[in-house]
């Protein structure tokens, strides 16, 4: 093949369909019709001899040498975009509405400020917050459910740091730790929190699925112990209410506690066993990735830290004293 020959919008076709991993999806986002689509990536295939994309019962998967080629298509495409139209975005002017997943206690924490920011900066910018009930929102993303998803995914972290042919964008927010929260009346609040005592006392479960079974679980079992997971609720405000009326306690991240809005009726120990950190990472699609309102609106993501330092002094205090 020579380059000199190869028709360049065919690329164009190919970083569509890379991006949705679904030919009637690309061919709604170029305009086109789903045969043009199928036909353009056919004529790629004999310029480049490689099958490129194989159909599968959900999509298209891409071949290794589609994977190889892909970033650099990807590369060339925006520069020329950016070369060809810079322009300069007015958010004041922008007219958007963005579905985002996250839990309630995230949303809580971070929405406060999004909301003063679009009312004074935004007016034409929406949001639609969706349920997150699960820590793979893929998913949802690449059929276009939702437009950013912000949470605690451990395993598509992992598996996206290695991938290079995925469509789904990741960027990390946050890292904390992880405490064990109960009420300030509670009998364990003025003793050492020892393993025996942890494990003797009655838990309740922040879980999106309603499975009593977690991290915490998944250490104690390499310790040989387990707990007795009284109640699962899928909310962090609901965790804080039940926690701080009851004996049972709990496990959160400790930047969240100040989301349940029952501060002045909880406090925190450390774990008496390790717990990897807790990671917050926003997900979002490639065809977003150039968007100028959706950039404004990861940029406000980006500032997590800062809005994490400022609830910091509102959590729980912590009990030193045994």
């Amino acid at each position: 093949m020579s380059f000199l020959t190869l028709d360049l919008n065919l690329l164009r076709v190919f970083d569509a369909v890379m991006t949705e991993q679904n030919l009637t999806r690309a061919a709604g986002h170029l305009a086109m019709t789903q045969p043009a689509v199928s036909n353009a990536i056919k004529r790629l295939r004999e310029s480049l001899g490689d099958e490129l994309l194989i159909r599968t019962a959900y999509g298209v998967k891409p071949t290794p040498r589609a994977e190889a080629l892909w970033p650099a298509v990807r590369s060339a495409l925006a520069s020329l975009e950016n070369a060809v139209a810079p322009g300069t975005f007015d958010v004041s002017k922008a007219h958007a509405t963005f579905r985002l997943a996250m839990a309630d206690a995230t949303a809580a924490m971070w929405l406060p400020s999004l909301m003063r920011s679009i009312e004074r900066d935004a007016p034409g910018i929406n949001v639609r917050m969706m349920p997150l009930t699960t820590r793979e929102p893929r998913p949802m993303l690449l059929r276009g459910d939702i437009d950013l998803a912000v949470g605690f995914f451990p395993g598509v972290a992992a598996q996206l740091s290695y991938e290079t042919a995925t469509p789904i964008r990741h960027e990390r927010l946050y890292s904390g730790t992880y405490v064990c929260v109960m009420r300030r009346g509670h009998p364990l609040a003025k003793e050492e929190l020892t393993l025996d005592a942890y494990c003797a006392a009655n838990h309740l479960l922040v879980s999106f699925s309603g499975r009593a079974h977690g991290l915490v679980d998944e250490a104690l079992a390499q310790l040989q112990r387990e707990r007795r997971i009284l109640l699962t609720v899928n909310q962090f405000f609901t965790a804080g209410r039940v926690v701080a009326n009851s004996d049972l306690i709990t496990v959160l991240p400790k930047h969240l506690i100040a989301s349940t809005g029952m501060t002045d009726a909880l406090l925190y120990k450390d774990l008496p066993f390790q717990l990897p950190a807790v990671h917050l990472d926003m997900l979002w699609h490639e065809r977003d990735a150039r968007s100028p309102a959706h950039k404004w609106l990861r940029g406000h993501l980006e500032g997590m830290n800062s809005v994490v330092q400022k609830t910091a002094p509102n959590t729980a205090p912590r009990s030193d004293t045994y």
